[in-house]
């Protein structure tokens, strides 16, 4: 990757998630193996707002929790050969959520990649909004293709 940075269309290319689903608006500065800064607007039209919930419309903890885990995944399918590899969650750990995302807001988005080989990650994102945490996580990350070339045969 020879970008900093990546806008939707591009972050689409590596991730190979699409809207609704995809939680990065744009990635303002991205060191592939490394770490990712991206932002996401929330939308009077984000999907979630209508059913989440009605007369107190926020983001959804798990959803701030798949936007840090989509960052560090950038991380990873920003790495020589891995574009469009699927990357998978295989665990979260130490989730704090600590305030409301609303309508409006715009969510700065921070992730590290701690460790990374053979396939498995560890990861520490966090989510901030007006320079106030909003959430963070530790988290483990698989890429399933990488992952099964190291596998013993019994």
């Amino acid at each position: 990757m020879k970008k900093n940075s990546l806008n939707v269309d591009e972050i689409i290319e590596y991730l190979e998630i699409t809207p609704p689903f995809l939680m990065i608006d744009s990635v303002e500065k991205i060191i592939p193996g490394k770490s990712c800064y991206a932002i996401k607007k929330l939308k009077q039209d984000d999907w979630f707002f209508k059913c989440h919930f009605e007369g107190d419309p926020n983001m959804p903890g798990l959803l701030q929790i798949e936007s840090l885990v989509q960052m560090a995944a950038l991380s990873v399918v920003t790495l020589p050969n891995n574009k469009g590899r699927i990357v998978y969650l295989t665990s979260a750990n130490n989730i704090k959520l600590k305030k409301k995302i609303l309508i409006g807001d715009k969510l700065n988005i921070e992730t590290k990649l701690i460790s990374w080989k053979r396939g498995v990650g560890e990861c520490f994102g966090q989510g901030f909004v007006k320079s106030q945490l909003a959430c963070q996580a530790n988290f483990g990350i698989i890429v399933p293709d990488i992952l099964s070339k190291f596998k013993v045969n019994t």
